[in-house]
């Protein structure tokens, strides 16, 4: 009989449940704020923003889809860094970038949802510890199964996604009213040809709805045939969120003028109001939406932080005991109980609202290595196809957006007020991964494929 440690993870996901998976990394809470911000810029045309966003993610998921089916490894991007690069500092900070970004995702996600819930019961609830609870919750949930996770994920993406087709559905008829191209006057009251530019910022605005497909490379060591469903899941589930946005933004602009659009403090909720003045209760109903898809953001980035740090501890560049799997549940229980430590330390801090605001940068910077990686490895001899290629323009062309992106996002957060605080954060925890993995030095790390 193998000792536990030498079990694999359960391969037991389909094409379906992985698409799942990756709509629910992207569809979130956040779209509810983000048109309001988008009308302010693009006006009627927050359209293209979603379409110019789309095009600008779909190069990293490309990448990543093409990985996918070259290498599904749990270590996702630390797995492909370390094969391309071959250099083990490297692989060993993009790997903790990516689990820092899941984990202050789950600590600000927990605690949000212990304030919500303490306004939907109209109690004052204590906040740290009952977001505590609901990490130990979604903890244990994980520690269970991947079958199970991935059916509570189903139930939390068709909440989250059916509040978004109800303001579609029933704003719907109010379609063809407006020019869907006006935009805000610009210098001297212009309103001819949308600037290329204009819709650029627009589109960095609406790149970070997109965030989340990346979610999909940890979980492909469980996928039954991961060479063809990885990519078809990062790509479909791309391709749907498009969809789904598109419509949302065109019902808004159709149902609300963009002006009161942009001054809205919950703009979807203000076009699901004036668009169904029969529902009554609206606000209850969005709250528990919004309930599911806080609570489902925070289940996938458990399932995505136990695999990476499974897959590292795989490839040697973390303890072994993390790449340690139950062998009935076939579950990283080692990396789920470790991760509750540290999200737990992170909740009892007060201080993630900083590090989650450097996520961004540090997912961007992966993005950009993961992308680099991928032109490394199509150059280099001999080197294993997948079943999903692309060609090498893609990767180059999507490294070179990311670095853009990173460029566009310290310029503008340094010119806000306080803003330098997450460009510092962020490289913060990049000089701490490193002082980390210097003082450590795994030994031998590998990158088999």
């Amino acid at each position: 009989m193998s000792a536990p440690d030498d079990h694999a993870l359960h391969r037991s996901l389909s094409a379906w449940q992985v698409a799942l998976y990756g709509l629910g990394s992207m569809l979130g809470a956040g779209i509810y704020a983000l048109v309001g911000k988008a009308a302010d810029t693009l006006g009627n045309a927050i359209w293209l923003a979603f379409l110019a966003a789309m095009v600008v993610a779909l190069l990293t998921g490309l990448s990543y889809a093409c990985v996918g089916s070259r290498h599904p490894k749990a270590g996702g991007a630390a797995f492909v860094t370390q094969r391309a690069l071959r250099r083990p500092w490297l692989s060993y900070v993009v790997g903790l970038c990516v689990t820092m970004s899941g984990l202050t995702s789950m600590a600000t996600g927990s605690q949000a949802m212990a304030e919500t819930l303490g306004k939907g019961l109209g109690v004052d609830l204590p906040v740290k510890l009952v977001a505590i609870a609901i990490v130990l919750l979604v903890g244990l949930l994980i520690y269970r199964g991947i079958r199970e996770s991935m059916w509570a994920n189903i139930v939390c993406t068709v909440v989250e996604a059916s509040g978004l087709l109800f303001i579609i559905v029933v704003g719907m008829r109010f379609w063809g009213g407006v020019d869907y191209f006006e935009t805000p006057p610009r210098e001297g009251g212009a309103v001819d040809a949308i600037p290329l530019m204009l819709i650029l910022q627009g589109a960095v605005v609406m790149f970070f709805s997109f965030i989340g497909f990346e979610d999909v490379l940890n979980v492909s060591e469980e996928v039954k045939n991961p060479k063809r469903d990885v990519p078809l899941g990062i790509v479909g589930a791309m391709v749907v969120a498009t969809l789904i946005y598109m419509a949302v933004a065109i019902t808004a602009v159709s149902v609300m003028p963009w002006k009161e659009l942009a001054a809205s403090k919950a703009p979807l909720m203000d076009v699901a109001k004036a668009a169904a003045p029969w529902f009554r209760n609206i606000d209850s109903v969005y709250l528990v939406i919004t309930l599911f898809a806080i609570g489902n953001t925070a289940l996938l980035n458990y399932i995505m932080g136990s695999r990476l740090l499974y897959g590292m501890s795989r490839q040697g560049l973390l303890p072994a005991p993390l790449g340690r799997v139950h062998p009935k549940r076939r579950t990283p229980h080692f990396a789920i109980l470790v991760l509750f430590g540290v999200v737990t330390a992170l909740i009892l801090s007060g201080g993630v609202k900083q590090l989650a605001e450097s996520t961004v940068l540090l997912l961007l910077m992966v993005f950009s290595v993961v992308n680099f990686s991928l032109v490394v490895l199509k150059l280099r001899p001999g080197e294993p196809r997948g079943s999903f290629e692309v060609p090498v323009f893609v990767p180059a062309l999507g490294a070179l957006v990311c670095l853009v992106l990173i460029g566009v996002r310290v310029a503008s957060s340094w010119s806000a007020e306080g803003g330098w605080v997450a460009p510092v954060v962020a490289l913060g925890i990049v000089l701490a991964s490193l002082a980390l993995y210097f003082t450590t030095r795994p030994a031998n790390p590998v990158a088999e494929g």
